[in-house]
């Protein structure tokens, strides 16, 4: 299928953090772009004020007419039941339909194409590296799965010759892609509704680890069990960041590569997950050719990712903090993270468990990550694309848990819960619809101020 041919993009799901680049990026290129999603929010809003026609009902006569010719592509997200009416009149009538991870296989297929992989990690990275590159004049379209704050967007540039994607291991949509330089953060457990087995998903990352066939183009962690170039913070590797110390709220690092060091880096995220997400841009960029005082340059600046250990609130009383995290290690890196800069602090974490079969599958391990915080607020379980489990309910996790201050609450009673809180570090983690939230509480508590 060639790209160049489709006049018109239709999106059902549109409104998806990776729909929506894919709607932003089409747009760029001149095609007409539409779409269908279930419910209106920010991303939408912004999709309408770009130009783009979005309906929330699922409703054939909704469809612009300018759609329903044959050089129509139609992408549809996983996330849509097979019910959708919209989608099964496409079916019947013969359009070319394809899944963003397809449509992203096809734009990577004739880029050169910068992958990040791995469970963890990933729109970090990718943000990252997008702005290194963006910054040093390439050609370059980052397809990023969050907002970056520098840009407000999902997508970063508007080149033609060079991506960078997230290389998503859910449904094997990473195997869809065209790498020629790719990284891999971690192979942890997940998605297990999917897999099955932990071993089914490693076979899934040595499947696409082996689309790069020059092993020094593909950058892994020291403990994944892969060939690649090994990149790690304060051990030794071949691209090895050490010498790591703060000041003025910022990390300051070197980083051994294979030609030198690089010295003094500075770079404001906080955790050292990000530390490593940053050395993998690092990598990556460099073995490009990306001059190292240009990769400084934008590792100074990058601001972070929207809802990735995202500061709403910080006095000298209340800080107030934001975080897409959704799985135990992650949970875990936000910890760390919250430690390391308020050793003393009394901490509240509210968390929304996101998928019941997650829930399941990690049951004793979020239980554990949850009880290092002082004090727990736990939401019902955000279903996304699930029916309920039996037996699998934020009563049974928070059973798990150890914390002597723990508590499940109802979503109209959350605000006043955390208000009335002690705590001055408040962490809201999850990726349901606690995101929508944050607005509400963060006015709620700079009343308190």
């Amino acid at each position: 299928m060639n790209l160049n041919n489709i006049h018109n993009v239709y999106f059902i799901g549109i409104g998806g953090i990776g729909m929506s680049n894919l709607a932003r990026y089409f747009k760029t290129l001149g095609k007409q772009v539409s779409g269908y999603d279930k419910t209106p929010s920010s991303l939408t809003s912004e999709l309408i004020a770009s130009g783009i026609s979005i309906h929330f009902e699922d409703d054939v006569q909704l469809i612009p007419k300018d759609f329903l010719i044959s050089n129509t592509l139609v992408v549809v997200t996983p996330a849509v039941p097979k019910t959708h009416l919209e989608w099964n009149f496409f079916l019947e009538k013969g359009y070319e339909i394809k899944k963003r991870a397809e449509v992203l296989g096809l734009i990577t297929e004739n880029t050169f194409c910068f992958a990040v992989a791995g469970t963890h990690g990933k729109t970090t990275t990718s943000g990252i590296l997008g702005h290194i590159l963006n910054e040093s004049g390439a050609d370059v379209t980052a397809f990023i799965g969050g907002i970056v704050e520098n840009y407000n967007s999902n997508l970063i540039g508007n080149g033609k010759t060079i991506t960078v994607v997230e290389a998503d291991e859910f449904d094997r949509s990473f195997l869809h892609l065209h790498p020629n330089i790719a990284c891999i953060t971690s192979m942890d457990a997940d998605h297990l509704d999917i897999y099955g087995t932990s071993a089914a998903i490693e076979e899934s990352f040595v499947e696409f680890a082996s689309k790069i066939e020059d092993k020094s183009n593909l950058f892994i962690t020291k403990d994944l069990p892969l060939k690649g170039i090994t990149c790690a913070v304060n051990e030794d590797a071949v691209y090895k960041a050490f010498n790591v110390r703060v000041g003025n709220g910022s990390y300051v690092f070197d980083v051994q590569t294979p030609s030198g060091v690089m010295q003094d880096l500075h770079f404001g995220l906080p955790g050292k997950h990000n530390l490593m997400n940053a050395l993998m841009a690092i990598a990556m960029a460099n073995i490009y050719g990306t001059p190292q005082d240009a990769i400084a340059k934008a590792i100074a600046s990058f601001k972070g990712i929207k809802r990735r250990f995202s500061y709403q609130i910080k006095t000298d009383h209340k800080v107030y903090i934001d975080d897409y995290a959704h799985h135990p290690t992650e949970i875990n890196a936000v910890h760390q993270a919250v430690r390391e800069l308020y050793p003393n602090q009394k901490v509240l974490a509210i968390f929304q468990p996101h998928l019941f079969s997650r829930t399941h599958d990690f049951g004793d391990d979020f239980a554990k990550s949850l009880s290092a915080f002082d004090e727990i607020l736990l939401l019902d379980i955000y279903p996304a694309r699930e029916l309920p489990m039996p037996g699998i309910t934020s009563d049974w996790l928070l059973q798990k848990m150890t914390n002597e201050h723990k508590e499940l609450v109802e979503k109209k009673d959350l605000v006043q819960k955390i208000v009335s809180s002690d705590a001055a570090i408040i962490v809201t983690i999850g990726a349901g619809d606690i995101g929508e939230w944050i607005p509400t509480i963060k006015k709620a508590l700079d009343e308190t101020l």
